[in-house]
């Protein structure tokens, strides 16, 4: 087991997840995006291009964006009235109060952005922050993200919670973390009892596969659990970590194992440099219905596309109706069998 975090080509070097050969293309990678991979994760690396360690170790191919790439693929920038506040939904904010990860996911459209330079937002930026969110009463839900909220010191946390509560607007809080799966040890009982609040809260963990629900990440998310706070699962379909029915199956399985709802399944972001982890809708709709009838509905997620440029997110799940000759809807079964709907017009 290792005990400290990976993030240097040297770090990578000595624990065997690269060869002296890829050395001086990656240290270049370096220049432009950060390597992080705590003890917890890189131990359920069992090849370098398993499924874990594709989702966190560097590559040469990182530095060559492809022409339909964007260092904001989907609009953080542009809608971001004060630092740390990204608003693009009518009800809702996101709050950013750090830029500093556990983990440096290779796909991340955020990419540009975070890294241990992108530090946390000073005590005056998040009060400016926190009055951005005072001020505008139509908000009724703050998405904490970053970065990693799990990542702030419990005390912080509490702090900010407090501040949240006491905006009578505010109804929901939503924290989104790979820290339960990436670093499970941070979330202990101070942290989830930060967590607390008379609000709804709920927390959406991502998990790209099945392996990384180790027993610590379970236990991390039953810290949660125990106090009433729900956790949704959020996961990106990634060429060669949970492209097949068999993988993605499993992962979904898991999380409801764990007593995660999967939430979201996100279409790949087109953040410069993620080419090789990209899976075509067509084929990702495909997967998704494969799995239909063969998993539970409480399993199913809802695939996601992040329109590029901020125009939001909609749902491209596979679609199961179509007009029939007769102008009446016709439902595909989940074993292929076509059902006309006497009832509903096309």
């Amino acid at each position: 087991s290792r005990s400290a975090t990976l993030r240097s080509v040297a770090d990578l070097l000595a624990a065997g997840l690269i060869t002296p050969a890829q050395a001086p293309a990656l240290e270049n990678v370096a220049q432009h995006y950060a390597t992080a991979i705590p003890p917890a994760f890189a131990d359920l690396i069992e090849t370098p291009d398993d499924p874990i360690g594709r989702q966190v170790i560097p590559d040469a191919a990182e530095c060559h964006a492809d022409p339909t790439e964007n260092p904001d693929p989907i609009g953080d920038d542009a809608l971001s009235p004060v630092p740390g506040i990204v608003h693009r939904y009518a009800d809702r904010a996101l709050l950013k109060p750090l830029l500093v990860c556990p983990l440096y996911c290779r796909f991340c459209f955020r990419r540009e952005h975070v890294g241990p330079g992108g530090g946390v937002l000073d005590e005056a930026a998040l009060e400016t922050a926190l009055d951005w969110l005072r001020t505008h009463p139509d908000i009724h839900e703050v998405v904490m993200t970053g970065g990693d909220p799990l990542m702030l010191s419990a005390r912080r946390m509490r702090a900010i919670m407090q501040a949240l509560e006491e905006m009578a607007h505010i109804h929901t809080i939503r924290i989104h973390s790979r820290v339960p799966v990436a670093d499970p040890e941070r979330l202990d009982e101070e942290m989830a009892a930060a967590l607390e609040t008379t609000r709804s809260m709920w927390l959406v963990a991502h998990i790209n596969h099945a392996r990384e629900l180790t027993p610590a990440a379970r236990a991390a998310i039953r810290r949660v659990q125990v106090r009433a706070i729900p956790v949704l699962g959020q996961s990106v379909l990634l060429r060669g970590v949970n492209d097949t029915p068999e993988a993605l199956e499993a992962l979904l399985r898991a999380q409801v194992a764990a007593r995660i709802r999967p939430y979201y399944l996100h279409q790949l972001d087109p953040a410069p440099g993620t080419a090789r982890f990209h899976v075509p809708i067509r084929e990702g709709q495909r997967l998704l219905a494969s799995l239909r009838g063969r998993v539970t509905g409480i399993a199913w997620p809802t695939y996601v596309l992040d329109i590029p440029g901020g125009h939001g997110k909609v749902p491209i799940g596979p679609d199961y109706l179509h007009t029939g000759p007769d102008g009446r809807l016709v439902a595909l079964a989940p074993d292929g069998t076509q059902h006309r709907l006497a009832r509903e017009q096309g």
